[in-house]
């Protein structure tokens, strides 16, 4: 029996040595595991839009409702070659993507710089944290009759929407950052004779980086969703005036070309957020 039992044990050991060579395996790398999942991603969108257009062909909704993914792309070719209701796609892209940059890195100078004061000075935090306790969980359409009376409908209300809108996410998450650093870390530093200002450049502001381009990533989302909150009420152009626009014509195709747009532009700024903390936070996720 004893020979038996040590036979079972040394058959799992020798089944959990197979798997770690598997794993282990230098044929299976990172790069090959990252072109499965782009496959898996690619397939899965392939899928989506087999099934659209089988729904829409099969008229599950009304074809003025849910026209046919054939039929959004023809109506983004159309709209990018000739533009529509006297503005072009391309023109409309680059009003919202502009005045989404000024708003959203707007915030992120003034929130970041609050949120570590805020997180490092009591006094401050005191001040600040009922403001920023009243104006997060007002949502920003609320807003937009307030500005609008009070700047027009020129540029600067819809920055200053999304600058209200982003803001607290950018403080909040900075705060959380900076409450993260692990105490130990802080203590050896003090052990070590670190001043308070080498402290805090170079344990408290590495430790809170990773929380900050979180809270940025949240924080872009939040940006692009008063953006187009703004554009549906008091503009003239941009991609949330397209949506707008096309839907009182309901010109769904354009509806939906316009909400692809705003999804793209939405991802390619997420992306570049990562790129950037790739190459700010390198140690973030490692080790």
């Amino acid at each position: 029996m004893a020979g038996s039992s040590a036979n079972e044990v040394n058959t799992e050991i020798s089944a959990i040595q197979a798997d770690e060579n598997f794993i282990a395996d230098p044929a299976i790398t990172p790069s090959a595991w990252r072109h499965v999942s782009r496959l898996t991603t690619f397939l899965v969108m392939l899928a989506t839009l087999f099934v659209w257009q089988i729904v829409s062909d099969l008229h599950v909704f009304p074809p003025i409702a849910l026209p046919s993914p054939i039929q959004v792309w023809r109506a983004f070719l159309r709209i990018l070659l000739t533009g529509y209701g006297g503005h072009s796609l391309l023109g409309d892209i680059w009003v919202s993507s502009v005045r989404i940059s000024i708003g959203f890195v707007g915030a992120v100078i003034i929130g970041v710089p609050v949120g570590l004061m805020m997180a490092r000075i009591k006094f401050i935090f005191r001040i600040i944290d009922p403001f920023l306790q009243f104006v997060r969980p007002v949502p920003p359409l609320a807003y937009i009759p307030l500005l609008v009376v009070w700047f027009g409908i020129g540029e600067l209300p819809k920055i200053l929407l999304i600058l209200i809108g982003t803001i607290p996410v950018i403080i909040i998450g900075t705060m959380s950052g900076v409450k993260a650093t692990p105490p130990l870390r802080l203590s050896v530093a003090k052990t070590l004779g670190a001043s308070e200002s080498q402290i805090f450049r170079h344990v408290i502001l590495p430790s809170a980086l990773p929380e900050i381009f979180t809270a940025m990533r949240v924080g872009i989302g939040v940006a692009w969703t008063c953006l187009v909150a703004a554009e549906l009420i008091a503009a003239s152009e941009g991609l949330g005036w397209l949506v707008q626009f096309a839907g009182q014509a309901l010109q769904v195709a354009i509806v939906i070309v316009g909400i692809i747009m705003i999804g793209i532009l939405g991802y390619a700024m997420e992306l570049l957020i990562r790129l950037v903390e790739r190459w700010a936070v390198p140690w973030h996720g490692k080790g």
